[in-house]
């Protein structure tokens, strides 16, 4: 790749995470090109180099905001080995994934525009709300209940978030992070003691 061909990739890669963050933090509707290239230190008129329309790198910034989360869901499930819903439990419901939404799951700001949306959204959505189940299901033992349990859980998870980061009362904000998390971890069957 030439020097002005990897220019234009690393310029057009710093939009779409510029986009990306954006997106997770305002939804679809609020980053307009201008800001975006502003902030990406580029002019408005070189936006149509590297996208064909805003709708484009919206769609593009979605899917990439919705697919970034898998990755932070993985390891938040990591951190406890013994209990790994317990991990992702407290990793989603914590303080700094709600006062960070340009770096949070996209789940929770792109639910309203994604039911709002084309198809692409719409896919990008399912698409991440399946693999989020899959992976939750998967660390449960009973294969029977495990996706309907991942159903309940992944709806308490971005039902919680989304309200704290919605009320204004601090301490409520807090009480729903709290209170959520620990009834999802008291549903949860707990690990096996290991024999003495």
């Amino acid at each position: 790749m030439g020097h002005s061909q990897a220019d234009k990739a690393a310029s057009r890669e710093r939009v779409l995470r510029i986009a990306s963050r954006k997106v997770r933090a305002e939804g679809v509707t609020r980053p307009g090109i201008a800001e975006l290239m502003q902030e990406a230190g580029l002019t408005h008129g070189g936006f149509y180099k590297h996208f064909a329309s805003r709708d484009d790198l919206i769609a593009q910034a979605a899917t990439r905001a919705l697919t970034e989360g898998s990755a932070k869901m993985e390891n938040a499930a990591r951190k406890n080995e013994q209990e790994p819903a317990t991990g992702l439990i407290d990793a989603y419901l914590a303080q700094r994934h709600r006062d960070a939404p340009a770096t949070g799951c996209a789940l929770v700001t792109l639910g309203a525009d994604a039911g709002r949306g084309d198809r692409q959204l719409k896919d990008a959505y399912e698409k991440q709300v399946r693999a989020y189940l899959d992976l939750i299901a998967g660390m449960d033992d009973d294969a029977e209940e495990a996706r309907a349990e991942a159903m309940l859980t992944l709806s308490a998870l971005v039902g919680a978030m989304l309200m704290s980061r919605a009320v204004a009362d601090p301490a409520f904000s807090d009480e729903l992070l709290g209170t959520v998390a620990d009834r999802l971890k008291r549903r949860r069957p707990r690990a096996a003691e290991p024999a003495a």
